[in-house]
């Protein structure tokens, strides 16, 4: 990526030669040129001065072009942050240039620069704002970034009242700037995030009980339709002592399992920090069983052959891009946990034929269950 400070090189991570997406795009390289202008406009060149937040850096490519400025990279992906640290480690930057947070840390208590780059999510974009409000002052410098696809009149409108007066840039490579002044006296909402939903009846030992979702968490209001349907054809009551729920979510798949065997040990994966709290909160507010939650990259870490059973609805979609490397992996991590006998539980929408790549690694897979949309398979690690 060229920038005003240099042509960094990035990757995305983890880093696989025959994805050919780029870890960065025309909104990154936008906000970057609009600093540089910026610098040159202010008098004594230090448009950057004090504390920089990046929020919402996919793969630290904003991160890493601006670490001469010690940036704060606030994010809610524990992949985001595993590139932006091999990213500066490819360009020779010390690591401790950049001061990586979660969406779940406590923000910089005074923020002097504020750069964001807009999620999919606009709950997430909404709790963010609510939570850095307070670090943000009159002088602080508010430049979001996107591709037009990702701004909508809704984004504008949060930014407007959470933080202040609002315009948008000219659009330049498919990319727009967002433009903020911050009004320290305006009067904001209560931040409403998490939130809690009662779940429907008929889907198992969760039943009626009670989901907690942090903001940017799939399906933040109500049952998915694809959930319902693993819930209601969980392998409940086969005795699997230990259990994942890998791409966890919220966590009320694993959680269904924790109370229908509350002598399992349920081993709760993302790779958000909101989901991985969700998930934590949802099942403390049902459960008192064995439980563990971890932030990482699939099943990375989790020892081989140590499992019994893993519980996965894979992801289609990274941020734009439609792609099976995610489901590959969670694949392949599922096949090294797994004891000689256990079994993979995988439900997806029937046109991604998750059959054909778990025969491949496997050596076979079978329909449990399938409806109009999704197919329910099961893939079982042989001796």
């Amino acid at each position: 990526m060229t920038t005003p400070w240099g042509e960094p090189e990035l990757a995305r991570f983890p880093e696989d030669p025959r994805n050919r997406l780029r870890a960065w795009d025309a909104s990154d390289a936008y906000l970057l040129r609009h600093l540089e202008e910026l610098t040159h406009r202010t008098e004594d060149g230090q448009a950057l001065d004090g504390t920089v937040v990046v929020v919402g850096d996919r793969w630290g490519a904003l991160a890493t072009a601006l670490h001469a400025h010690r940036p704060v990279q606030i994010t809610d992906s524990f992949l985001t942050q595993e590139a932006t640290r091999a990213n500066l480690a490819r360009n020779g930057v010390d690591a401790d240039s950049v001061r990586l947070l979660t969406t779940q840390d406590p923000p910089p208590p005074r923020i002097d620069v504020l750069l964001i780059r807009v999620p999919k999510s606009l709950a997430l974009l909404e709790d963010q704002l609510l939570r850095l409000a307070p670090a943000v002052h009159e002088g602080t410098v508010v430049v979001g970034t996107g591709m037009i696809k990702e701004i909508h009149t809704s984004t504008l409108k949060l930014f407007e009242r959470i933080l202040g007066p609002t315009r948008t840039s000219l659009a330049e490579k498919k990319a727009r700037l967002i433009f903020c002044a911050p009004d320290p006296g305006l009067s904001r909402p209560a931040n409403p995030w998490p939130l809690t939903y009662t779940l429907p009846d008929g889907i198992g030992p969760v039943s009626g009980r009670t989901v907690v979702n942090h903001a940017g968490v799939f399906c933040a209001e109500r049952l998915d339709i694809g959930t319902r349907f693993f819930l209601q054809h969980l392998p409940y009551g086969q005795g699997a002592r230990s259990v994942v729920d890998l791409g966890c979510g919220n966590g009320v798949v694993g959680t269904a399992m924790a109370l229908a065997d509350p002598e399992a040990e349920v081993l709760f994966v993302d790779e958000s920090y909101q989901a991985e709290a969700s998930a934590r909160a949802t099942y403390r507010t049902n459960a008192d069983g064995k439980a563990e939650f971890h932030v990482g990259d699939g099943l990375n870490g989790v020892p081989a052959t140590s499992v019994d059973l893993v519980l996965n609805n894979p992801p289609f979609h990274s941020h734009q891009a439609t792609t099976d490397a995610t489901a590959w992996r969670m694949f392949t991590g599922a096949r090294r946990a797994l004891r000689p006998g256990g079994e993979l539980w995988v439900i997806g929408n029937r046109h991604l034929g998750y059959h054909v790549k778990l025969r491949r690694l496997f050596g076979n897979s079978q329909l449990v269950t399938s409806d109009a949309k999704f197919v329910i398979l099961k893939a079982v690690k042989e001796s």
